[in-house]
């Protein structure tokens, strides 16, 4: 079973969210978390942890799930809507800024017990 949390029109680039979903993908909650706790992209990283803590309470409330084996399946990162601005050029010309947002989902899972040698 899995769960997932949604944060939308994140006043960041999806380039620079990708960057940081892509280290967390796949690996258990708590080392995803020491790793955003850890990460130089401290306000990206903030983020991408508030959404991993609501996932996870999400698993909780619904029950059924051991928290100590959760792991982030999936993280997708899409595009949100675009600020178009204009800045003041020389000779009365204005040239285009276009700021940037993104949307944020994440899933976790329970990973599969580990067969092993008994």
């Amino acid at each position: 079973m899995e769960t997932m949390a949604l944060l939308k029109n994140i006043r960041v680039t999806p380039r620079k969210l990708g960057l940081l979903a892509d280290e967390v993908r796949g690996k258990p909650v708590a080392q995803a978390m020491n790793y955003l706790a850890l990460s130089s992209r401290r306000r990206v990283a903030a983020l991408v942890a508030g959404v991993l803590k609501s996932a996870v309470a999400n698993a909780e409330q619904k029950g059924g799930m051991d928290l100590d084996r959760l792991v982030v399946s999936k993280i997708l990162v899409m595009k949100g809507p675009t600020l178009k601005r204009f800045k003041s050029r020389a000779k009365g010309s204005a040239s285009r800024i276009l700021k940037y947002s993104s949307h944020l989902q994440v899933f976790v899972a329970e990973a599969a017990p580990k067969k092993g040698k008994k």
